[in-house]
Protein backbone atom coordinates (compact mmCIF):
# COMPACT_ATOMS: atom_id res chain seq x y z
CA UNK A 1 0.00 0.00 0.00
CA UNK A 2 1.38 3.36 -1.25
CA UNK A 3 0.84 6.67 0.52
CA UNK A 4 1.38 10.36 -1.77
CA UNK A 5 4.19 12.45 0.52
CA UNK A 6 3.31 15.99 0.20
CA UNK A 7 6.37 19.04 0.61
CA UNK A 8 5.52 21.19 3.39
CA UNK A 9 4.77 24.25 1.06
CA UNK A 10 1.47 21.60 0.26
CA UNK A 11 3.13 20.52 -3.25
CA UNK A 12 3.02 16.62 -3.93
CA UNK A 13 6.32 15.12 -3.94
CA UNK A 14 7.67 13.06 -6.71
CA UNK A 15 8.11 9.78 -4.06
CA UNK A 16 5.48 8.16 -2.20
CA UNK A 17 6.12 5.99 0.72
CA UNK A 18 4.75 1.94 0.95
CA UNK A 19 3.17 0.80 4.33
CA UNK A 20 1.95 -2.23 5.89
CA UNK A 21 -1.19 -3.41 4.28
CA UNK A 22 -1.11 -5.44 7.95
CA UNK A 23 -1.67 -2.24 9.41
CA UNK A 24 -3.11 0.29 7.29
CA UNK A 25 -5.66 -2.02 5.03
CA UNK A 26 -7.34 -4.32 7.47
CA UNK A 27 -11.00 -4.73 8.40
CA UNK A 28 -11.71 -2.48 11.47
CA UNK A 29 -12.25 -4.14 14.60
CA UNK A 30 -14.58 -1.80 16.56
CA UNK A 31 -14.91 -4.11 19.26
CA UNK A 32 -11.35 -3.77 20.01
CA UNK A 33 -11.14 0.27 19.49
CA UNK A 34 -14.10 0.21 21.63
CA UNK A 35 -12.11 -1.79 24.18
CA UNK A 36 -9.04 0.50 24.11
CA UNK A 37 -10.73 3.74 24.23
CA UNK A 38 -12.58 2.49 27.45
CA UNK A 39 -9.28 1.62 29.19
CA UNK A 40 -7.22 4.48 27.84
CA UNK A 41 -10.02 6.64 29.01
CA UNK A 42 -10.58 5.15 32.30
CA UNK A 43 -6.27 5.38 33.30
CA UNK A 44 -6.52 9.01 32.84
CA UNK A 45 -8.90 8.78 35.74
CA UNK A 46 -6.67 10.02 39.18
CA UNK A 47 -8.94 8.43 41.72
CA UNK A 48 -7.75 10.59 44.47
CA UNK A 49 -11.70 11.77 45.16
CA UNK A 50 -11.66 11.51 49.24
CA UNK A 51 -13.59 11.94 52.76
CA UNK A 52 -13.67 11.21 56.37
CA UNK A 53 -15.29 8.64 58.17
CA UNK A 54 -16.22 8.95 61.76
CA UNK A 55 -12.99 7.38 62.58
CA UNK A 56 -10.83 9.92 60.35
CA UNK A 57 -12.37 13.21 61.85
CA UNK A 58 -10.81 15.36 64.34
CA UNK A 59 -12.05 15.41 67.93
CA UNK A 60 -15.36 13.61 69.38
CA UNK A 61 -13.38 11.37 71.94
CA UNK A 62 -15.67 12.45 74.80
CA UNK A 63 -18.88 11.73 75.12
CA UNK A 64 -20.93 14.83 75.20
CA UNK A 65 -23.09 14.48 77.72
CA UNK A 66 -24.29 11.20 79.79
CA UNK A 67 -26.65 8.89 78.29
CA UNK A 68 -30.00 9.40 80.33
CA UNK A 69 -31.63 11.60 82.28
CA UNK A 70 -31.87 14.47 79.16
CA UNK A 71 -34.85 14.01 77.32
CA UNK A 72 -33.07 13.83 73.68
CA UNK A 73 -30.97 10.67 72.19
CA UNK A 74 -28.53 9.08 73.43
CA UNK A 75 -24.66 10.31 71.70
CA UNK A 76 -21.76 8.99 72.13
CA UNK A 77 -19.31 11.08 69.82
CA UNK A 78 -20.14 14.48 68.28
CA UNK A 79 -18.24 12.98 65.18
CA UNK A 80 -21.38 10.38 64.64
CA UNK A 81 -22.42 11.05 60.39
CA UNK A 82 -25.79 12.29 62.05
CA UNK A 83 -24.10 15.48 63.72
CA UNK A 84 -23.04 18.33 61.49
CA UNK A 85 -19.14 18.41 60.83
CA UNK A 86 -19.47 14.06 61.60
CA UNK A 87 -17.96 11.93 59.18
CA UNK A 88 -18.81 10.63 56.01
CA UNK A 89 -21.06 7.09 56.19
CA UNK A 90 -19.92 4.95 52.55
CA UNK A 91 -18.10 8.52 51.03
CA UNK A 92 -15.51 8.03 47.92
CA UNK A 93 -12.08 6.65 48.88
CA UNK A 94 -9.12 6.74 46.88
CA UNK A 95 -8.83 3.81 43.98
CA UNK A 96 -6.80 3.28 41.17
CA UNK A 97 -9.07 2.65 37.95
CA UNK A 98 -6.60 1.68 35.94
CA UNK A 99 -7.78 -1.17 33.37
CA UNK A 100 -5.02 -3.36 31.14
CA UNK A 101 -5.38 -4.73 27.76
CA UNK A 102 -3.24 -7.40 26.23
CA UNK A 103 -0.56 -6.37 23.96
CA UNK A 104 -2.29 -8.42 20.53
CA UNK A 105 -5.31 -5.85 21.56
CA UNK A 106 -4.00 -2.87 21.52
CA UNK A 107 -2.33 -2.88 18.76
CA UNK A 108 -4.99 -4.33 16.65
CA UNK A 109 -7.25 -1.47 18.25
CA UNK A 110 -4.58 1.15 16.69
CA UNK A 111 -4.09 -0.98 13.26
CA UNK A 112 -7.83 -0.50 13.22
CA UNK A 113 -8.26 3.15 13.83
CA UNK A 114 -5.17 3.35 11.39
CA UNK A 115 -6.78 1.31 8.29
CA UNK A 116 -10.33 3.33 8.90
CA UNK A 117 -8.25 6.63 8.54
CA UNK A 118 -6.66 5.50 5.41
CA UNK A 119 -9.95 4.52 3.82
CA UNK A 120 -11.91 8.06 4.70
CA UNK A 121 -8.60 10.19 3.00
CA UNK A 122 -7.80 11.07 6.85
CA UNK A 123 -3.97 10.70 6.82
CA UNK A 124 -1.59 12.65 5.26
CA UNK A 125 1.91 12.41 4.80
CA UNK A 126 4.76 15.46 4.50
CA UNK A 127 8.48 15.14 4.15
CA UNK A 128 10.50 15.71 7.38
CA UNK A 129 10.96 19.36 8.10
CA UNK A 130 12.45 20.96 10.29
CA UNK A 131 11.04 24.40 12.47
CA UNK A 132 13.66 27.06 12.32
CA UNK A 133 12.02 29.33 15.18
CA UNK A 134 9.17 28.38 17.36
CA UNK A 135 6.56 31.11 15.55
CA UNK A 136 2.95 29.38 15.50
CA UNK A 137 2.26 31.64 12.23
CA UNK A 138 5.10 29.41 10.23
CA UNK A 139 3.20 26.01 11.75
CA UNK A 140 -0.35 27.88 10.57
CA UNK A 141 1.28 28.79 6.87
CA UNK A 142 2.44 25.15 6.70
CA UNK A 143 -1.05 23.67 7.52
CA UNK A 144 -2.91 26.68 4.92
CA UNK A 145 -0.61 25.39 2.49
CA UNK A 146 -2.04 21.50 2.97
CA UNK A 147 -5.27 22.76 3.24
CA UNK A 148 -6.15 21.29 6.67
CA UNK A 149 -6.30 24.75 8.65
CA UNK A 150 -8.95 24.52 10.69
CA UNK A 151 -9.54 20.86 11.44
CA UNK A 152 -8.63 18.66 14.15
CA UNK A 153 -5.07 17.76 12.93
CA UNK A 154 -2.49 15.32 15.07
CA UNK A 155 1.08 15.67 14.32
CA UNK A 156 3.10 12.31 14.51
CA UNK A 157 6.54 12.79 13.79
CA UNK A 158 9.65 10.43 15.09
CA UNK A 159 11.20 13.05 17.62
CA UNK A 160 9.31 15.91 18.90
CA UNK A 161 11.73 19.01 18.52
CA UNK A 162 10.54 22.22 21.27
CA UNK A 163 10.12 24.46 18.71
CA UNK A 164 7.08 22.29 17.04
CA UNK A 165 6.14 22.10 20.66
CA UNK A 166 6.19 26.12 21.01
CA UNK A 167 4.45 26.52 17.42
CA UNK A 168 1.48 24.14 17.51
CA UNK A 169 0.43 25.42 21.54
CA UNK A 170 -1.41 28.27 20.53
CA UNK A 171 -2.89 26.72 17.71
CA UNK A 172 -6.89 25.18 18.70
CA UNK A 173 -7.10 22.06 17.59
CA UNK A 174 -3.67 20.97 16.87
CA UNK A 175 -1.78 18.32 18.75
CA UNK A 176 1.86 16.68 18.54
CA UNK A 177 2.81 12.87 20.00
CA UNK A 178 5.29 11.19 19.12
CA UNK A 179 3.98 8.86 16.31
CA UNK A 180 4.93 5.34 18.29
CA UNK A 181 3.62 6.69 21.69
CA UNK A 182 0.38 7.84 20.30
CA UNK A 183 -2.37 5.61 21.51
CA UNK A 184 -6.07 4.70 20.06
CA UNK A 185 -7.70 7.34 21.80
CA UNK A 186 -4.92 9.90 20.01
CA UNK A 187 -5.53 8.53 16.84
CA UNK A 188 -9.65 8.76 16.80
CA UNK A 189 -9.95 12.02 18.34
CA UNK A 190 -8.74 14.00 15.39
CA UNK A 191 -10.08 14.66 11.96
CA UNK A 192 -6.03 14.64 10.01
CA UNK A 193 -3.35 12.49 11.02
CA UNK A 194 -0.34 14.12 9.54
CA UNK A 195 2.54 11.93 9.78
CA UNK A 196 6.07 13.41 8.49
CA UNK A 197 7.89 10.79 6.66
CA UNK A 198 10.04 9.27 9.38
CA UNK A 199 7.30 8.97 12.26
CA UNK A 200 4.72 7.11 9.53
CA UNK A 201 8.27 5.11 8.93
CA UNK A 202 8.64 4.25 13.03
CA UNK A 203 4.86 3.50 13.58
CA UNK A 204 4.77 1.34 10.18
CA UNK A 205 7.94 -0.90 12.29
CA UNK A 206 6.43 -0.98 15.20
CA UNK A 207 3.00 -2.27 14.27
CA UNK A 208 4.26 -4.34 11.64
CA UNK A 209 3.58 -7.94 12.06
CA UNK A 210 7.61 -8.57 12.49
CA UNK A 211 7.48 -6.09 15.56
CA UNK A 212 7.78 -7.69 18.68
Amino acid sequence: MKLTIFKPDGNKSSSSITVDKNVFAIEPNEAAVHQAVIAELANFRQGTSSSKNRSMVRGGGRKPFRQKGRGGARAGTIRSPLWVGGGTVFGPEPRTYSHKLPKKLRRLARKSVLSDKASKKGIMVVEDFKLESPKTRDMVKMLSDLNISGKKVLILPEEISENLVLATNNIPGVYVVKADFASTYDLIDCDILLFTESGLKLLNKSLGDKAS
